[in-house]
């Protein structure tokens, strides 16, 4: 089966690596719904077959009444890609509670209740594909970041532990870990090392870059391609795996 014509639902899909993937989505056919908290963001991706919804993945009745919203207006969602995340570095000593729970909401809270509440038509239907994006650093850990680190690692678990609950059956559950893609977010951790170390900004992109062992950034495209793939015709027995898009072996 292909995406044409099915609903997909991507959160944090109005800008980054979701509006990537949002936008291959659509131009294979698929109605996507792009959720995010800032109306303005969304409205700006907005475009044919990209429809916006404001949800906060960190609030779960923003959850259960957005994705709500989505299968009213577009049907159930047979595709679904909790990809709404914050990456932010800090030494555990310095972790405070707040700092913790913010990164946990975000990044693994708020997957499960998106795929949650997508999971009841998929069930349905005995057919539906969720794709998380989770990151290298769910597959090892990365440094002066344990709580993102820990966030991501959880994300994993949660899609394996899917992918074992619905074998055999039309529904599977994958994740892809990319390293260092070219998005705002580098962008920002650049100056948020720049502050914390006195390197500069080039200096800190230049290690996030050398992090990728092709050594250069990743486009947001090559993530969404290979969520494309995982969605297509040819990936059914594709399941349960965490595809690494890091320019070599992590």
């Amino acid at each position: 089966m292909t995406p044409d014509g099915k609903h997909a639902l991507v959160t944090g899909g109005g800008t980054g690596i979701g509006l990537a993937i949002a936008r291959a989505l659509a131009d294979a056919g698929a109605e996507v719904t792009i959720t995010g908290r800032r109306a303005e963001v969304l409205d700006a991706a907005a475009g044919p077959r990209l429809h916006p919804q404001v949800m906060d993945v960190t609030d779960e009745a923003s959850v259960t009444r957005g994705v709500a919203q989505a299968i009213a207006a577009r049907g159930p969602v047979q595709i679904c890609i909790p990809n709404a995340g914050i990456a932010e570095g800090r030494a555990l000593h310095r972790t405070d509670t707040e700092f913790w729970r913010r990164i946990m909401a975000t990044n693994l809270d708020g997957a499960f209740w998106t795929v949650r509440e997508c999971l009841h038509d998929m069930r349905r239907a005995e057919w539906g594909r969720v794709v998380a994006i989770s990151s290298i650093a769910g597959l090892r850990g990365l440094k002066g970041a344990s709580a993102y680190t820990a966030s991501k690692h959880g994300l994993i678990g949660l899609i394996r532990a899917l992918s074992e609950d619905y074998l055999g059956t039309g529904l599977t559950f994958n994740a892809v870990c990319p390293g260092y893609v070219d998005t705002g977010i580098v962008s920002r951790n650049a100056a948020a090392i720049s502050e914390r170390t006195g390197m500069t900004e080039d200096a800190a992109r230049a290690t996030m870059i050398a992090a990728n062992r092709h050594d250069r950034l990743i486009a947001p495209d090559e993530v969404a391609q290979a969520v494309l793939w995982l969605c297509g015709p040819g990936s059914s027995s594709v399941n349960g795996q965490c595809i690494e898009i890091a320019g070599g072996q992590v």
